[in-house]
């Protein structure tokens, strides 16, 4: 699963997001955010070019308890989840490299999603 544009209709709880398997990018942002939509396109490339990572997009803010589990405070934050366990995490990335660097912790034996 490549870039997903569109933020979950439905927000997942903690609990499933700790059960998923494989490689995931969790995206938290707000469909208004200058900063969210700036990164956008960066987001976009680097996960194109690593089409076995899920990617969730979440709008978050008040009240949104998976962003508070997480403890976002600035958006984009993109959060890497092996096996649903927090491998890395990026906040406001600026550009491209950043995003792909933090994809390839995934690389290792068994770490990308089914």
């Amino acid at each position: 699963m490549a870039f997903n544009p569109h933020y979950a209709a439905v927000e997942p709880t903690r609990a499933e997001v700790d059960a998923l398997r494989g490689a995931t990018v969790l995206e938290f942002g707000a469909p208004w955010c200058g900063f969210c939509m700036a990164a956008q396109p960066d987001i976009a490339q680097a996960l194109d070019a690593t089409p076995d990572v899920r990617h969730l997009r979440v709008e978050d803010g008040k009240g949104r308890p998976l962003g508070r589990s997480f403890k976002v405070k600035l958006w984009p934050t993109l959060v890497l989840l092996q096996d649903g366990q927090e491998i890395a995490r990026l906040v406001r990335p600026q550009g491209v490299e950043p995003i792909r660097q933090a994809l390839q912790q995934f690389q290792s034996p068994g770490g990308l999603a089914d």
